[in-house]
């Protein structure tokens, strides 16, 4: 296995395949996308024809985890690839923190690396 040494996230993604919904409440448009993967600053997502909507609109993004809990976040787009699109968090409430870092902790297998992860996600928003 190749281990990229340049990579310079400082965030560990984990790879979560579902279904997800993407909004923009400027234009009522929702979406329908894969998640390829998340993390607790972003996600990637990929949809079914190249990325056409603006770039700097603000999004919200609901991952639906059971009938009853929902991760939802507000993203920017940061990057785009043809039809898969990087996306930023720019705010998420309270519960949907809670929830993604308990889904984040899970399949990560080991708090310690989440608590990095954590300590990261505090010293960039300072």
């Amino acid at each position: 296995m190749t281990e990229i040494t340049n990579d310079k996230r400082h965030f560990h993604r984990i790879f979560y395949n579902a279904d997800v919904t993407l909004s923009n409440d400027s234009n009522s448009q929702v979406q329908s996308c894969k998640l390829i993967d998340i993390s607790l600053k972003g996600c990637l997502l990929k949809f079914e024809s190249p990325w056409s909507s603006p770039l700097e609109s603000i999004y919200t993004l609901t991952l639906q985890l059971s009938d009853e809990v929902n991760i939802n976040m507000q993203v920017s787009v940061s990057h785009v690839i043809a039809d898969e699109v990087g996306f930023k968090c720019e705010h998420i409430d309270i519960d949907s923190i809670s929830q993604l870092r308990r889904l984040v902790e899970l399949n990560l297998g080991d708090s310690d690396i989440l608590e990095r992860d954590l300590l990261a996600l505090t010293a960039l928003d300072t």
